[in-house]
């Protein structure tokens, strides 16, 4: 797998856009919209450390057991931040087992296979009674089933670009489960909980349903994409855009109805693919700036001949600056031939990434639309600019058109901030319903599909290994 070093920087300075990160946390009012680009901020309330939590004790294993399955016998995993920990190894009875054997067997038509829970095993236990060994080894299946229900099942060194932190290992704690699974008898309905709740997720295991077991190629398909909808959160939220990158759309959606969708330009393959991502839109950048990579600035020589013909640069909106140290800036003022467009999504990240205009609008006419550095460019993108302002009680219709038509650099901070997901599925719902399939154009099915035929990987890290890629974005069309 390819990697490189350093950071996206599509069209901005990754330090520029980071250092606004705050804004939306210390003004949400419509007062507090900045015209000319000018931030005001204070003090954020220092963190109290929670005291650090006690797990709670497991049930004696013989020594024997431990031997013949040192996997299964792991300590309790003690989260930042949690007072109190259920163990990852309880009681179990010969009933329960039993309940968890069948689920074990019908995990398939979630798109997992029974041999990775230890169903062998686990029925020789069985057939032996209630004993701690039954404990141990019943425990540490349904621990697995948890976590790739919940997590998903692909390690995280084939999981390309991916940079989503996944929220519900701190809501749906292993050992919570395990405790509710044993305490109610309800083994499959505990588990069920972990489902996705994004409509594609059940469309997905449907097409799975119907598909002949022996179209190989076309069921690990869906299982790969069956498996991304675990690696996001469960449930997105009532409000959010979402965009699939080989789609090139996205969709505004309410309760995962889709309310207005857009199309999309998203990175060149290779260095300058776009990463998958889950952020938080905290404003919304009207007629924005546009900070010119040193690529241009001093590669192309923008920067001299900015300086040496002032005229010129006027013309087409540049300011150029010479510091002390003979370091040259230049910063594309708001305009129509400005690279950012008219607008710009407000969300950080380390990345640089972000939903923006162009004015390059005629390429979303093209099919194949994989053209940008990075970023992801949006069709339509006032009309989208203005009705984030509206639903995130920024601005009302009338200021937010008024901020639009002004030429001058606005920041509008969001009230309601908006989950943004930037996703990667080759199987998905299309814009109409449709459930279809899509062009892998960053080659990133391979490692998920070569994943499944694989062991699954057991003690596997839920940290993000992937390295962040450097990119200065000229937003230049090729």
């Amino acid at each position: 797998m390819t990697r490189f070093t350093g950071k996206f920087a599509c069209g901005i300075a990754a330090a520029a856009l980071l250092a606004g990160s705050a804004l939306a946390q210390t003004q949400g009012s419509r007062a507090s919209m900045i015209p000319g680009g000018q931030q005001q901020g204070g003090p954020q309330p220092a963190k109290v450390p929670a005291p650090t939590p006690t797990p709670a004790p497991t049930p004696a294993i013989s020594d024997a057991f431990k031997s013949a399955f040192p996997q299964t016998v792991s300590e309790p995993v003690v989260q930042a931040g949690m007072e109190k920990l259920a163990p990852l190894v309880q009681p179990w009875t010969v009933t329960n087992a039993t309940k968890l054997v069948a689920v074990i067997e019908g995990i398939g038509a979630e798109g997992l296979d029974p041999k990775d829970y230890d169903l062998g095993p686990l029925k020789v236990a069985i057939a032996g009674g209630a004993s701690a060994e039954l404990d141990a080894m019943a425990s540490q299946s349904f621990v697995w089933l948890v976590e790739d229900l919940r997590d998903g099942r692909t390690p995280m060194d084939a999981r390309e670009q991916w940079f989503v932190v996944d929220p519900d290992r701190d809501t749906f704690r292993t050992g919570d489960l395990l405790a509710e699974a044993v305490g109610s008898g309800d083994i499959a309905g505990t588990l069920a909980k972990l489902a996705p709740t994004h409509p594609d997720y059940a469309r997905l295991k449907a097409e799975l349903a119907k598909t002949a077991p022996g179209a190989a190629t076309k069921r690990k398909l869906i299982r790969a994409n069956m498996d991304r909808w675990r690696w996001l959160a469960r449930d997105l939220g009532p409000q959010y855009l979402i965009t699939n990158v080989p789609e090139f759309q996205l969709r505004l959606t309410v309760k995962d109805r889709i309310i207005s969708t857009y199309r999309t330009i998203v990175g060149k393959p290779g260095r300058t693919a776009t990463p998958q991502l889950a952020e938080m839109v905290e404003g919304v950048v009207f007629n924005p700036t546009w900070t010119v990579p040193q690529s241009i600035v001093k590669g192309e020589g923008l920067g001299a001949r900015a300086l040496s013909n002032p005229a010129w640069a006027k013309r087409n909106g540049y300011v150029a600056t010479r510091g002390a140290n003979g370091y040259i800036t230049v910063v594309q003022q708001p305009g129509p031939g400005n690279s950012l467009g008219q607008m710009k999504l407000e969300m950080p990240n380390e990345h640089a990434i972000f939903f923006h205009d162009t004015p390059s609008r005629h390429l979303f006419a093209s099919d194949a639309r994989a053209l940008s550095h990075g970023c992801v460019r949006t069709e339509r993108a006032l009309e989208l600019a203005i009705t984030m302002a509206i639903l995130g009680k920024g601005a009302t219709k009338e200021e937010a058109l008024a901020i639009s038509t002004s030429g001058k650099y606005t920041k509008v901070p969001l009230t309601k901030q908006f989950p943004a997901y930037i996703t990667y599925f080759t199987m998905a719902s299309d814009i109409n319903g449709e459930m279809l399939t899509f062009a892998d154009i960053y080659n990133r099915d391979a490692p998920v599909l070569a994943s499944l035929d694989k062991p699954r990987v057991r003690n596997r890290s839920n940290v993000v290994d992937d390295e962040v890629i450097v990119i200065e974005d000229d937003l230049q069309d090729s």
